[in-house]
């Protein structure tokens, strides 16, 4: 491939940038702060975020977005809608190289055989399906896909453990594409979080892949080392993703997924594999800012202090289920308290703003004793956005709420620098 050759990208479900900043990098006379650098040629040429349902006070993310790329940089409408309009001719979406995105993990059910007029559909997922229609849609298809998720995807449903994956590695299969997969917890790459997601890339018209050697060896090898495991073993996968409905690991049991795997033509090689990281490794205390820039009602009050320790402990609980009266005991392990500067930080959740007591918001002990929130700058840092990114007039709790739902931007950006270098 022509390193020089521009790589035009179209970014759906876009959030605040994620994936934007990962590859194009930020350059701004009037925000010298948020210099970034690119992952390599790339130039994101569409972009689409909506949150429903539609609301003008919903769309913070996008207004961010747009804040931090400029006017009209990202279409802020229902994404089905948006294809609606294409195919009818409305509005137009440029030819690109690649997508990507983060889309929410749902219901992937398939609603009809790829022998019936309908096609494949989805009956909740519906985000991905706007994926593969988008995918579809275009006459000139896109080489590459980086998409990004929660790692449960691997291994839903419950009673078809794999499944969801499955009709998702159907589905790029059907339009001629060969994937790597691999599950990343950002802090073994030496990032301050730990954040677990699964990273998908793929890529159409590859040519004949080894299997064993591209896991070793390929696109998500290459930009997150690995040790392999001696331990792979081969998937089936359907291209019709009606049948893996009906039938893919009915039998139930664990996930043939695992945490890493390759597959083209139908075919797949999977296995557990090891993270292999010798670089400097980030903690929550490189990025917290210095206590004087903290308001006050970051700080958590002493009579508020109980709280926090009880739901951060372990516990066992008497419940009953009220539909069936069943009795049951509910047990929690304890958790850190208060969370270590010295780590890396747990995952950053939607619900991190608010003052409210929490088990699952981060709370640190300051120099003079007294505890504190973590302020939304921190929260971006730790997303690895520029500090201020999303300081753009929206509210605390929203800026954290953007930060839950983001990627730890540093992580496609390695995957894409190992894609502008083939």
């Amino acid at each position: 491939m022509d390193t020089k050759a521009t790589i035009r990208v179209a970014e759906l479900f876009a959030g605040v940038g994620g994936f934007r900043l990962a590859l194009d990098g930020y350059t701004n006379a009037d925000h010298p702060e948020f210099e970034m650098p690119p992952a390599g040629p790339y130039e994101t040429v569409w972009a689409n975020q909506w949150e429903p349902p539609g609301t003008a006070s919903k769309q913070f993310a996008w207004r961010c977005y747009e804040e931090r790329f400029g006017k009209g940089s990202c279409v802020n409408e229902d994404i089905a809608v948006v294809l609606d309009k294409y195919e009818a001719g409305e509005l137009d979406i440029p030819d690109v190289d690649m997508v990507v995105g983060g889309f929410p993990c749902q219901d992937y059910s398939v609603a009809k055989p790829l022998s019936q007029a309908g096609g494949i559909e989805g009956e909740k997922g519906v985000l991905w399906w706007s994926i593969y229609r988008f995918l579809m849609l275009k006459l000139k298809k896109p080489k590459y896909c980086i998409f990004e998720n929660v790692d449960r995807l691997l291994k839903s449903p419950a009673r078809q453990r794999g499944r969801d994956f499955a009709i998702i590695l159907s589905c790029l299969s059907s339009l001629g594409y060969s994937v790597e997969w691999r599950v990343v917890n950002s802090a073994e790459y030496g990032f301050p979080q730990r954040r677990k997601r699964v990273f998908i890339y793929a890529e159409r018209d590859a040519g004949e892949w080894d299997l064993h050697g591209r896991m070793i060896a390929g696109v998500m090898a290459r930009a997150l080392p690995i040790i392999p495991s001696d331990e792979l073993h081969d998937v089936d996968v359907s291209e019709d993703p009606y049948e893996i409905t009906r039938s893919f690991n009915a039998g139930g049991g664990r996930s043939p997924f695992e945490n890493a795997g390759v597959m083209q033509g139908g075919v797949a090689l999977a296995g557990s594999v090891t993270e292999s990281y010798d670089g400097p490794r980030g903690c929550l205390g490189d990025v917290l800012v210095p206590e004087a820039e903290v308001p006050e009602e970051y700080y958590v009050p002493d009579d508020q202090l109980g709280q926090w320790k009880w739901l951060k402990g372990s516990k066992r609980i008497p419940r009953k289920n009220k539909r069936t009266g069943h009795e049951y005991m509910y047990s929690e392990g304890a958790m850190a308290f208060p969370d270590l500067p010295e780590n890396p930080s747990r995952t950053i959740l939607t619900g991190e703003g608010g003052k409210g007591a929490s088990r699952f918001k981060h709370i640190i002990r300051c120099v003079d004793g007294r505890y504190r929130r973590l302020v939304p700058d921190e929260l971006d840092s730790l997303q690895g956005f520029p500090r201020g990114w999303t300081d753009t007039g929206m509210t605390d709790g929203r800026r954290a709420f953007c930060m839950g739902n983001a990627l730890v931007v540093g992580v496609p950006h390695l995957i894409g620098k190992v894609v502008a270098d083939r």
